[in-house]
């Protein structure tokens, strides 16, 4: 590296959404050929700095440089183009445009007379591929290109505007093994081109195998940097939870007894593309985590649960029934109560009232034939407004008008409303003030308390200590089951598809 200046640098970064800080005096240092790993739990400030690297964002405070010469203005795209790229878990290829149209999009040579010379932009697509290995044929359209081939046409692209930067935001989340190996074998080609990585990834174990240098954030702060072959693996892991973390929530509510029948009964479930062969057990009155990083499977194995989808083999039992695969409906009548991922898609319709919204999986108990009955309809919105403490004048208020604690509570009131057999929460207080955190998850408890069965999934670790048992996932699988009182750096590991003892 000599005393070549960084090909990027950011310094004291600050930047606030509302009351929110998002980065507090933050910053990397990113050197020439390197793959330099930026590492952190959800909400650590990682997209953040990657929107301001990439001058989608400006910061509030701090400075950005690259190879020593301040960042360009936000206005000035085509200058930051020339420095820095990003090739997102989201493609941002047009799959309706071929190879070529997608390489030289907004800048196709034309004529004198405002024709595209398609000759002539497919003669340069083929020379920048060769360039830069990439086999893919510039006539075909790109909708018909896989995941591996879409990701090496976006970096083929970032190259061709003359950036030596690249940002790859995890890059192997839907990548099998085999294709992980390829796209490794690239980024160490194009080291060795002088083209200089930062690589995002939920899975640690990756940046040990091609990173050279790591940098850890957590809770919205720069944390440490250091050479990946100088920092153990436990180490890495106590940096992203902190030391504080290890004494955890106390676990006060007693474990179910050992002759507690089986609510949830998971065997040998698939779903192409997203978990395998997963089976696992939930009884009455106890509360099992699935934990793992957003491409664990976790999500998608809770969602099948509550039917929102038709697995492709294996079966899903509740309360001794089958519900047909795929089917919410079958599901709430099995006795399940949902609390999605995304409250704002997923949870509730903002316009409704609180007293829609809270009852709309229990038509038959607010009506007969297809007619509500108003009255009894808001009487037990009441009843579920007081058992959740949702601050609100009457329960015609539309959800839209509440806070976001409050908005989770109503989906939780919605969730619990039919008395269910088995309560499946994804994610249950994403998005929430500590103290609905903390209302949110005793609610949970205290519904588990009742002999409901509870299945939760989540990364978030305050989430997960309230649990009997924690199974965690990678990459579409169980690999390991944690018991209740497990340590924050093991469970994180385990999350992260690394050894310790490696």
């Amino acid at each position: 590296m000599g005393t070549a200046p960084p090909v990027a640098e950011a310094s004291g970064i600050v930047k606030r959404f509302d009351s929110t800080v998002a980065l507090h005096h933050a910053g990397i240092t990113v050197h020439q050929g390197q793959t330099h790993a930026l590492v952190g739990r959800n909400g650590a400030g990682k997209s953040t700095l990657v929107s301001i690297l990439t001058g989608l964002q400006a910061p509030d405070e701090g400075t950005v440089a690259f190879s020593g010469v301040p960042a360009p203005r936000l206005s000035h795209r085509d200058a930051w183009r020339q420095r820095v790229a990003c090739v997102y878990q989201k493609s941002t290829i047009i799959p309706e445009l071929t190879v070529a149209e997608n390489l030289f999009l907004h800048r196709l040579d034309r004529t004198s007379l405002g024709l595209v010379r398609w000759g002539g932009v497919r003669r340069k697509a083929r020379e920048l591929l060769e360039k830069w290995s990439v086999d893919v044929d510039v006539r075909r359209p790109a909708g018909e290109l896989n995941v591996e081939q879409r990701q090496f046409l976006e970096i083929a692209r970032a190259l061709s505007f003359g950036a030596r930067f690249i940002i790859l935001d995890e890059p192997t989340a839907q990548l099998d093994a085999a294709a992980i190996n390829r796209l490794f074998t690239r980024i160490r080609d194009l080291q060795q081109q002088d083209v200089t990585f930062l690589f995002i990834s939920h899975h640690l174990q990756e940046v040990y195998d091609i990173c050279d240098t790591v940098t850890v954030f957590r809770d919205a702060r720069h944390i440490v940097t250091a050479p990946v072959n100088e920092l153990p693996r436990a180490e890495l892991v106590a940096a992203m939870t902190g030391e504080a973390a290890a004494a955890g929530r106390a676990a006060v509510r007693p474990a179910p007894p050992g002759e507690a029948p089986d609510v949830l009964t998971v065997s040998g479930l698939g779903l192409n593309g997203y978990y395998q062969d997963v089976t696992f057990r939930i009884r009455a009155g106890e509360i099992v985590g699935l934990a793992g990083a957003a491409s664990s499977g976790r999500t998608e194995v809770a969602e099948t649960a509550a039917g929102l989808h038709h697995a492709d083999s294996g079966t899903v039992e509740i309360a001794g029934t089958r519900p047909r695969p795929g089917s919410v409906p079958a599901a709430l009548a099995a006795g399940v109560g949902f609390v999605p991922q995304d409250r704002h898609y997923q949870g509730y319709v903002g316009q409704m009232s609180i007293a829609d919204n809270s009852t709309l999986t229990i038509p038959r108990r607010i009506g007969t034939r297809g007619f509500i009955r108003t009255r009894r309809k808001n009487d037990i919105a009441r009843s579920m407004i007081d058992n959740l403490a949702i601050k609100t004048p009457g329960p015609e208020l539309p959800v839209a008008g509440l806070s976001g604690g409050n908005q989770q509570k109503v989906v939780m009131a919605r969730a619990l409303a039919g008395n269910p057999e088995l309560l499946v929460l994804i994610t249950p207080t994403a998005g929430v003030d500590v103290r609905s955190k903390e209302f949110l998850l005793g609610k949970a408890e205290e519904t588990s308390a009742t002999g409901t069965a509870v299945l939760l999934a989540s990364d978030e670790l305050d989430d997960l200590r309230i649990c009997d048992r924690v199974l965690v996932m990678v990459q579409g699988r169980v690999v390991a089951e944690m018991p209740r009182g497990w340590n924050d750096h093991e469970l994180v590991a385990a999350m992260e598809g690394v050894d310790l003892n490696a």
